[in-house]
């Protein structure tokens, strides 16, 4: 197994023809993936596919600087096992003036790192869990710049 996901990453890749427009650098950086009830938006129990709470404003904010600064955001949820569940989503979304993301339950190769209330981070090929704040658990994607001046709301420094 370990040798066919080496293959994967090290076997030379197709040429691809060549294109007059610019390559979406976002592809490139690969996705962040974006729960939905109790990250996004409030949660305060199942009420139905149907219901979603408000949009968590610190979270709402973030995500959209993430799209303006070009990355690709995709809402990372179990409502996404159904066509109605995403429906949902899409329509929650847009009440919301968020723009038309991508809803998925399915990690792929390209997504960057996931934005959840519910994980728990485990340090790479240790199986230990992170359970205080450490340099391993900051982000990739960029921190709201109210963050980064020492918002006592986060755990950990920003990446400089």
């Amino acid at each position: 197994m370990k040798n066919i996901i080496k293959r994967l990453f090290t076997s030379p890749k197709p040429a691809q023809p060549q294109s007059v427009s610019q390559p979406d650098k976002r592809r490139k950086r690969g996705w962040i993936g974006v729960d939905l009830d109790g990250t996004l938006a409030e949660y305060h129990g199942w009420r139905g596919m149907e219901h979603i709470g408000p949009p968590v404003p610190r979270m709402k904010e973030r995500v959209m600087e993430w799209i303006d600064k070009g990355f690709r955001v995709k809402i990372f949820t179990a409502r996404a096992c159904s066509e109605e569940g995403v429906g949902h989503v899409k329509r929650w979304l847009a009440k919301h003036g968020f723009p038309d993301l991508d809803v998925t339950n399915v990690k792929d190769f390209d997504m960057a790192e996931y934005w959840d209330d519910r994980a728990v981070q485990v340090i790479e090929n240790t199986g230990k869990a992170i359970l205080s704040a450490s340099l391993s658990g900051k982000p990739q994607a960029p921190l709201l710049d109210s963050e980064a001046d020492g918002d006592n709301n986060v755990i950990g420094k920003r990446a400089t």
